[in-house]
């Protein structure tokens, strides 16, 4: 990878740790707000990152856009199976409700000084390792 390239995205990746920061994303108690149904915020936040990015991958598909080397980005369909994403989502869930957060506020809270979120960061690390290790006898 080009040098430019990894400060580029740096650069966006402060960004989005600001915009998380900012946001309170990356708040225990936003996030308990939205589990217990207390609150729209973090609903909203989501929300509309899932239509921004909905938006995007149909000007992707429908104007045929290249990444930065030229290359055409291919965005596979999804399979039509229901049990695999409602236990995947189940999963994820009941680990984000636990912990109070997801994979980028562990990087924004460790950046913050909460050093519980390390504990949480090395059993990430963990889940990925064991699903690598088992990734063949799962159903995709």
């Amino acid at each position: 990878m080009k040098p430019k390239r990894v400060i580029i995205y740096l650069i966006l990746g402060i960004f989005f740790g600001i915009a998380l920061s900012k946001g309170e994303a990356i708040s225990w108690f936003r996030i308990q707000e939205m589990f217990r149904f207390e609150s729209f915020h973090m609903y909203g936040f989501i929300g509309s990152a899932v239509v921004v990015g909905a938006i995007l991958v149909q000007v992707i598909k429908r104007f045929n856009i290249k990444d930065f080397d030229g290359n055409e980005i291919i965005i596979a369909d999804k399979q039509k199976s229901i049990w695999r994403y409602l236990l995947g989502g189940i999963m994820f869930g009941l680990g984000w409700a636990l912990v109070g957060g997801c994979t980028a506020p562990l990087f924004i809270l460790m950046g913050y000084g909460e050093y519980s979120m390390v504990i949480v960061f090395a059993f990430a690390l963990v889940g990925t390792f064991v699903y690598g290790l088992t990734k063949e006898r799962l159903p995709h």
